[in-house]
């Protein structure tokens, strides 16, 4: 019977040196699984802080391109007028050439 104990003893051992390698290995894992995501996190919030940037620049650049429009829309009688004129000068230097040949 004692010879049995510390045979006993030495499995019992064992195991918990297994269970605490075991367990080491998981809090490691998770410890690696934790840095992992906060990096991702990390790469996330830089990749929404571009397209928020991105986002940011097409705004302004939409504004440009909708007050320039507004402002072709509010030059086009002027250039509608100028070219009624042209169109009208030409009429005239036509008549003209005509009219004396």
């Amino acid at each position: 019977m004692t010879t049995n104990q510390p045979n006993r003893l030495d499995r019992i051992e064992a195991i918990v040196e297994s269970n605490s390698r075991a367990i080491q290995a998981m809090l490691d894992a998770q410890t690696e699984a934790r840095l992992e995501r906060e990096e991702f996190r990390s790469e996330i919030t830089q990749t929404t802080a571009s397209i928020n940037g991105a986002i940011q620049q097409l705004t302004t650049l939409n504004e440009g391109v909708v007050n320039l429009l507004v402002s072709l829309d509010n030059d086009r009688p002027t250039i509608l007028r100028r070219l009624r004129s042209i169109e009208d000068k030409v009429d005239q230097l036509l008549e003209q050439q005509d009219g004396g040949q």
